[in-house]
């Protein structure tokens, strides 16, 4: 048996992070969700805990913007390859190519629907579980 696919959910909005909570919850056992509240709080687990499966980072946070973490996290050889999807209410060619550019792994824009937004976060899931080979870096099997 495989373990949990591992997520790390970056957003400074507590309301945002209970309903992702909530909407990921649904998967179980086969997935174990961290939340960080700001990029600094992301970055200090990143470099001294268990490495995420994929990292979910909003755009717009204060202090440190989701484009600050992304670049941090691809400027450092040790988490250089993790997968980062950016998550945000904005669909602006600009922020959507920024990220990109960045070398973000996908961006979504959150729907407004919390049914859509289910919808994305099962689609989310399941590409991503089904992209993890047997040699992704920290697989196992019990």
């Amino acid at each position: 048996m495989t373990r949990s696919f591992r997520v790390l959910l970056v957003d400074d909005n507590p309301a945002d992070l209970m309903l992702a909570r909530e909407v990921f919850s649904d998967h179980g056992e086969h997935l174990t969700v961290t939340t960080c509240s700001s990029g600094e709080e992301a970055l200090s687990l990143l470099r001294t805990g268990d490495k995420p499966d994929v990292v979910i980072l909003d755009v717009n946070m204060p202090v440190m913007s989701g484009f600050e973490v992304l670049k941090a996290i691809k400027d450092d050889p040790q988490l250089l390859a993790i997968p980062v999807v950016m998550l945000s209410t904005s669909s602006q060619p600009g922020d959507i190519a920024r990220a990109y550019t960045l070398h973000a792994s996908s961006y979504m824009v959150k729907s407004t629907s919390f049914q859509k937004f289910v919808e994305q976060v099962d689609a989310f899931v399941s590409f991503w579980r089904e992209s993890r080979t047997p040699n992704w870096p920290g697989h196992s099997t019990a």
